[in-house]
């Protein structure tokens, strides 16, 4: 390919382990203080369905990985042994940690060797739901980066919990047996707001400009499942009338969005990304993105047996669900398809408050060039697609100050957009302002507009990149530095 960020990354992994040779330590070389958590990276099964047995890389021969429980403000242990036959990194979303052990090669993270380990320490915060995950680039290798089943989830523990609610349910989202395609994804009637006539624009200009006039590669996939499970495969969750059960949702999508409905129910949602919401609004269904987290509390107040699962309805039946079954009630689960609902962020903002005032404003221009390096699509920030020679774009803050971002998306394809290490305010999106919504991945509609405020309060590189494997493995990537 004309821009290889593959073999980039692998020079700069063995750069990275050069220069940390004491982070190390042979596999068989055990530690003298014990570890909190061990993970372990290695090829596994997955039995989705007795006739669905899928071959990945896991996490302790598991999908999803093992729950991680921290305590917030309480440092932790956890040792990575890595025993494929390439270097790996293991990154700690939504976590404010330093940048060597946040696990992103671009803030300058040490790789897991091959057949080695790495310890980490860190004292985990915020409280709520996080995750971990696998951060290399895959590019056109379906059997790397998040498209394999590297994901689990991690809950933090707050110093003071409400407990408005009897139990908890972690719920882990992911699909298997990717496949290239050419054409593209059909539009998606998932989120609130109107496409801007100026940016529909720059993207037909970028169209028209394009070498090649097909659309470029596109990920699908031909399994689903919940828990590592499809539809009607394992075991359901079991309920009792009057429970008020707190669903722990993430979607471990290499790139899907995702939905969630369970008929006859609603959902309150109690934190997005794990931070609590200032607005508990209640909703009939959940939309997330790529990496997001809700954390959302139902009230089981409608007997029966059903199906809780995705609007689409091939995902669905290729196992997108899990079965929600009420005690003393039998019967084939039942679905019903709740009516169209766009997700809305402002819901769960603070009514007629307005933000801070930023120190500084940054507008970046997301463009795609159709098929432009060998097939696949090219992303493009402000003109510029990101580079491991030059480590750019990038943008330089300063430590204390507030900035914004405000992101114009020239394209139809919607955008879960991530920042590492910081947790950001939403400012506006959808064409509507909001305040108090504090998350790490937002979804960017296409051909629609959204701004965000952090502050600079973690020093350190710190990467900004699109949570779609396929876009932020081909340009849609920038960095955050600390002057």
């Amino acid at each position: 390919m004309p821009i290889d960020r593959r073999s980039l990354m692998k020079s700069a992994g063995l750069m990275a382990l050069a220069g940390a040779a004491p982070r190390f330590a042979r596999a068989e070389q055990p530690a003298v203080e014990k570890a909190d958590y061990t993970l372990r990276i290695a090829t596994g099964r997955v039995e989705l369905a007795p006739d669905h047995i899928v071959s990945t890389t896991l996490y302790n021969g598991q999908f999803p990985g093992p729950l991680l429980r921290f305590k917030e403000g309480q440092p932790a242990i956890v040792d990575i042994y890595n025993d494929t036959d390439t270097p790996e990194l293991v990154h700690w979303h939504g976590q404010m940690i330093p940048s060597d052990v946040d696990g992103a090669a671009e803030e300058g993270s040490p790789f897991v060797p091959a057949h080695g380990m790495r310890r980490i320490a860190f004292t985990p915060r915020p409280s709520g739901l996080r995750f971990y995950h696998t951060h290399v680039v895959a590019g056109g290798d379906l059997n790397r980066g998040t498209y394999t089943g590297q994901a689990g989830p991690v809950y933090i523990e707050p110093r003071i919990d409400p407990g408005a609610y009897d139990r908890e349910v972690f719920l882990v989202l992911k699909e298997f047996l990717p496949t290239f395609s050419r054409g593209g994804d059909m539009a998606m009637q998932a989120l609130a707001g109107t496409p801007l006539p100026a940016l529909q624009e720059i993207g037909k200009a970028a169209d028209a400009a394009a070498k090649e006039k097909t659309k470029g590669f596109e990920v699908g996939y031909d399994l689903f499942g919940i828990n590592g499970r499809m539809l009607g495969h394992g075991e359901p969750i079991r309920v009792k009338q009057g429970e008020r059960v707190l669903f722990h949702v993430l979607n471990a999508s290499a790139g899907e969005i995702r939905s969630l409905a369970l008929p006859g129910h609603s959902f309150r949602i109690m934190a997005l990304d794990g931070n609590p919401v200032p607005t508990m609004a209640e909703v009939p269904l959940l939309w997330l993105g790529t990496a997001e987290r809700i954390s959302a509390v139902v009230e089981m107040k409608h007997p029966g047996v059903w199906v809780m699962g995705d609007l689409a309805d091939d995902d669905r039946s290729r196992g997108m669900g899990i079965v929600v079954e009420y005690a003393g009630q039998k019967g084939k689960p039942q679905w019903g398809k709740p009516k169209p609902y766009r997700w809305d962020y402002s819901l769960f903002g603070k009514p007629n408050t307005a933000p801070a005032s930023p120190d500084e404003t940054f507008e970046i221009i997301i463009v795609k060039h159709n098929a432009a390096l060998d097939g696949f699509n090219q992303w493009t920030l402000n003109g510029e697609a990101f580079s491991m020679d030059t480590m750019k774009p990038a943008y330089t803050v300063h430590q204390g100050k507030r900035y914004r971002l405000k992101f114009r998306n020239a394209s139809d394809d919607i955008h879960p957009l991530h920042l590492h290490r910081h947790s950001f305010e939403l400012v506006r999106i959808g064409g509507k302002p909001t305040a108090g919504v504090l998350k790490d991945v937002v979804m960017l509609d296409g051909f629609q507009e959204a701004e965000f405020d952090f502050v600079a309060d973690n020093p350190g590189p710190t990467l900004f990149h699109c949570h779609q494997q396929l876009h932020m493995d081909f340009g849609f990537m920038a960095l955050f530095n600390y002057a």
